[in-house]
């Protein structure tokens, strides 16, 4: 398995969340902070701390939840609990569409290309808003959108080209809707220290990791008895809590277009200054060189389809099972989250990513012990196997995770707190993606196919030994900002 992280995204997306085998590694201080609400002109001058009332005293993570608070963690909760479905997925394309390991690979990785062109809809949320709204509309809309998709999954999609086009809409929904939340989370951590950013990151992953320990309770028992149209349809229902949480949003009408955007001349000069203000940003060495450091390394070849057609037809795992092992991978995500928050997030970022790749690289060769079996010489059950071996992965990918999530939120500019911040994700989805059609690619030249493991064990080997490479580049990235509860923006240079 190589070592891989997963991205923002729920649906095929997060899709690894539904292999839980597959991809696991495949996102001390407590300021005393209070929030008073404030005149602005957006959904977010509500910063977590330097005011002296609180509107709120429940916290979490050492953050205030205050109403929009409240509602960043429940879209996040929304995407953790769509991993109700992944299960169905995964089954549904391997028993009910009778596809091959490479074919599924290839489909998870088409569903995941709305992930790729995030900067897309950061602009529109940015500068163009719905009726009067950056943020509120196009929450409601997203929410609207996956309900549809999974509708049309639950009832009418009956071959391979439907499924991979609605798995495409789904992902969609999610994708626009996470751009939108981080915009609110990003506008919140600008000013903040590392700490209070930490903070921030570990309140929204927090929040769908326990989303998916909510669908993973019922993910595996909901496919064995009941089907997979009957959880599709109950995933519909899902992402209308993103549109519903939309009121909880602060945010003030907007009217016409964002930064006097306008159709015409000056739309598409408006576009080509947004277009070299993003990149004034991203050229920076600060952002360039870790941003292709993370893009190389989600980029090195998966084996999670393999794998999962291998625990379900070969072990004989059943739905239930898978179910349970998404439920202690999901726990151990929220463990991970708390690791971070409580040691690790004034660590520097070159000794999190060198630690955890090389652990992690290491780890993920214990599948090859279930591959060939030789678990069961150490008394070691293969149920028991996977669900330890699924469970310190995940502790360690989320670990992993958080600190490129906290880097790339503190570094977004004034104004285009979407269109920056998902172009960063959208570089990293990349990686993910093409990672994943590298893996497909490997699982053909190998011959692994849904009945036959003969080369699976060194299509492991191969993929984990592959996540070591990028590893030469850790140089580039930049030193760690120290950590001040000064304002620790980085500038960004303008063209």
């Amino acid at each position: 398995m190589s070592v891989a992280v997963e991205m923002s995204e729920t649906t095929v997306e997060r899709d690894n969340d539904a292999e839980p085998l597959l991809d696991s590694i495949d996102r001390k201080e407590d300021l005393l902070t209070t929030s008073v609400e404030e005149d602005s002109s957006s959904s977010n001058k509500i910063g977590p701390h330097g005011n002296k009332y609180s509107i709120s005293s429940v916290r979490c993570f050492g953050v205030d939840l205050t109403p929009d608070n409240i509602a960043i963690a429940l879209v996040y909760f929304v995407q953790g609990i769509l991993g109700l479905s992944d299960l169905a997925v995964s089954f549904y394309l391997k028993d009910n569409l009778h596809l091959d390991p490479a074919e599924t690979a290839v489909i998870s990785g088409f569903s995941s290309l709305p992930w790729l062109i995030k900067p897309l809809y950061g602009f529109i949320s940015d500068s163009f808003p719905l009726f009067g709204y950056r943020r509120r509309s196009y929450l409601v809309l997203s929410g609207l959108l996956g309900a549809l998709s999974w509708v049309f999954m639950a009832t009418f999609v009956d071959s391979k080209y439907g499924a991979a086009s609605c798995l495409l809409i789904g992902s969609l929904s999610v994708a626009f809707s996470d751009v939108v939340v981080d915009s609110m989370v990003v506008e919140r951590a600008r000013g903040e220290s590392q700490s209070m950013s930490g903070s921030l990151q570990s309140l929204c992953w927090g929040s769908s990791a326990f989303g998916g320990i909510v669908s993973s309770y019922f993910s595996g028992s909901l496919v064995d008895s009941y089907g997979v149209r009957s959880v599709f349809g109950v995933t519909a229902l899902l992402p209308l809590i993103t549109s519903a949480v939309s009121v909880l949003v602060k945010e003030e009408p907007v009217h016409g277009p964002a930064r006097g955007l306008s159709l015409g001349n000056g739309f598409f000069e408006s576009s080509k200054s947004s277009i070299f203000q993003l990149w004034g940003a991203v050229k920076q060495p600060n952002v360039l060189f870790p941003t292709l450091f993370i893009f190389l390394f989600q980029a090195t070849p998966q084996s999670g389809s393999a794998m999962f057609y291998f625990i379900t037809n070969k072990l004989g795992f059943t739905p239930e099972f898978l179910g349970r092992v998404k439920l202690v991978t999901s726990v151990a995500s929220l463990i991970g989250v708390a690791l971070y928050n409580s040691f690790l997030k004034k660590v520097p970022l070159r000794k999190v990513f060198l630690v955890t790749a090389i652990i992690g690289s290491a780890l993920g060769m214990t599948q090859v012990l279930l591959v060939t079996g030789l678990n069961q010489h150490f008394g070691i059950s293969d149920e028991w196997f996977s669900i330890g071996d699924s469970l310190i992965l995940s502790v360690l990918g989320q670990a992993f995770f958080m600190p490129v999530l906290v880097l790339a939120a503190r570094i977004c500019p004034l104004g285009m707190e979407a269109t920056f911040f998902a172009t960063l994700m959208s570089i990293a989805n990349g990686g993910s993606t093409l990672g994943g059609l590298l893996g497909a690619g490997l699982t053909q030249i190998f011959g692994v196919t849904k009945d036959r493991f003969d080369n699976l064990t060194l299509l492991i080997v191969v993929c984990n030994l592959s996540s070591l490479l990028p590893l030469q580049l850790l140089s580039l990235l930049p030193r760690d900002v120290p950590d001040s509860e000064e304002n620790t923006d980085i500038e960004m240079i303008s063209s």
